[in-house]
């Protein structure tokens, strides 16, 4: 016999590990972290250097690396604990997250506490956390020859993936408490409602790819500025590049231009979609997540703003990113409650 929930809370605890791991991630990236550690090792990995030998063979390692050879010179083995923590505890994590998931849902499915089809659900979000580890590594990679720096399309790729899982994660644990239709599908403003409250979930997940090759070519290090691009509201180098199409994720100006016009779009249709709720008679539950929706915009474009006025600094940044997934969040409990 399904026990909903149960099986929900466990759900939302791996939702918010994913959370702590994107948090971490986004820290990594802030602090050149993720290239400390040259190898992966899915299960020796795990173990910590403890002796200074141990510490001498991962600098040894490290100092054969374009990072080390081109940007960190010289750097001492204390200055190489500053860094590789970071990597090491957002992989760490990232095992903690798939222990997490897999133990109960093999005991929910030894306990048949599991239907077929929630199983097949499960059991796809857990492929899809094997292949973002894959992923993971497969980012560093292209940080480890020649330019001492990770893709930007991989690093986009990476986050993107992290998006998707706990949107799948928080979308089933959501169904398990909610089973049924909360309204009528026939009902044309809630069918327009709904509608809207998909596309602006959709808007924020490519907002989110926009951060990432914003964080992927560090474009929020220029036009430091708001509401003005240095004076321009269009500024003028946005396509400097050839073919045009390199502009949208290797032109610092161009990437950080999608990233605000696709905020300022937010900022403009989320209220827009609190106000049009407003003439809707809704539970007390969605209304609740239209408020929570419409705050955390809020909540989230201040972040941005502070975070690029004052040349992002990792605190501000760490939680921009954060910020992301509570906003995400908060529009897919507003879809979900809508559908």
């Amino acid at each position: 016999m399904q026990k909903p929930i149960p099986i929900a809370i466990w759900l939302f605890i791996c939702c918010a590990l994913v959370f702590a791991m994107i948090v971490v991630g986004g820290v990594t990236r802030l602090t050149d972290s993720g290239l400390s550690i040259v190898e992966w090792q899915p299960i020796v990995g795990t173990m910590p250097p403890i002796t200074q030998q141990d510490w001498d063979v991962l600098l040894e390692k490290y100092r054969a690396t374009p990072q080390y050879q081109q940007v960190n010179k010289g750097m001492s083995v204390d200055e190489f604990k500053s860094i590789f923590w970071w990597e090491y505890f957002h992989r760490v994590l990232g095992r903690l997250i798939g222990l997490v998931f897999f133990v109960p849902f093999v005991y929910f499915l030894v306990k048949k506490q599991i239907d077929r089809p929630l199983g097949i659900k499960l059991a796809g979000i857990f492929i899809l956390g094997g292949l973002q580890g894959f992923m993971g590594w497969y980012m560093v990679m292209s940080g480890l020859v020649n330019d001492p720096h990770v893709s930007q399309y991989r690093l986009t790729a990476h986050l993107g993936l992290a998006f998707v899982i706990f949107a799948a994660m928080f979308w089933v644990a959501l169904g398990l408490l909610s089973p049924q239709r909360e309204y009528s599908p026939g009902n044309d403003k809630m069918r327009s409602l709904r509608r809207f409250s998909f596309s602006l979930s959709s808007l924020i997940f490519i907002m989110v790819l926009s951060g990432g090759f914003v964080a992927g070519i560090r474009a929020g290090l220029a036009y430091n500025t708001f509401p003005l691009m240095n004076g321009h509201i269009i500024p003028p180098d946005l396509f400097i590049l050839e073919p045009w199409y390199r502009n949208f994720f290797d032109n610092m100006t161009t990437v950080q231009f999608d990233h605000r016009l696709i905020a300022w779009i937010l900022a403009f249709s989320v209220p827009l979609f609190w106000l049009k709720s407003r003439t809707v008679e809704l539970q007390g539950t969605t209304r609740l997540a239209c408020n929570v929706f419409l705050l955390m915009l809020a909540v989230q474009i201040s972040l941005g703003i502070a975070t690029l006025l004052h040349v992002v600094p990792i605190p501000l940044a760490a939680s921009h990113q954060g910020g992301a997934v509570l906003l995400f969040a908060a529009s897919l409990w507003v879809s979900h409650r809508l559908r």
